[in-house]
């Protein structure tokens, strides 16, 4: 039985990465490929267990629960299971305010 899911990225979530790697390797295109190199370390095996994510805490006080993330840190990667799908649907910097920008988004999404 395969219990792996499928890992889908959508374009913000793309574009967040990109951005975040783009901006750190104009002064430091080293630590740049280090980072990328650890989030894709950190969810390599992302597909064989989703749920080792928490849930995001500021949407569950908003009573929104089918969030989850993943602390990369500074960064969280903010996704949503559906049935057999990971859909990562944003990486945030948690120095923001995170709540602000998670509502905004998510009502796009």
């Amino acid at each position: 039985m395969n219990l792996k899911h499928e890992i889908i990225w959508t374009n913000v979530a793309e574009n967040d990465l990109k951005n975040i790697i783009e901006y750190i390797s104009i002064d430091r295109p080293q630590t740049a490929l280090k980072i990328l190199s650890k989030i894709k370390e950190r969810t390599s095996d992302f597909y064989l267990f989703p749920e080792r994510g928490r849930i995001v805490p500021e949407l569950q006080e908003q009573g929104i629960s089918q969030y989850r993330e993943l602390v990369i840190t500074p960064w969280r990667l903010i996704y949503k299971i559906v049935e057999r799908k990971i859909f990562v649907l944003a990486m945030i910097d948690s120095r923001q305010n995170v709540e602000d920008i998670l509502l905004n988004r998510l009502i796009y999404i």
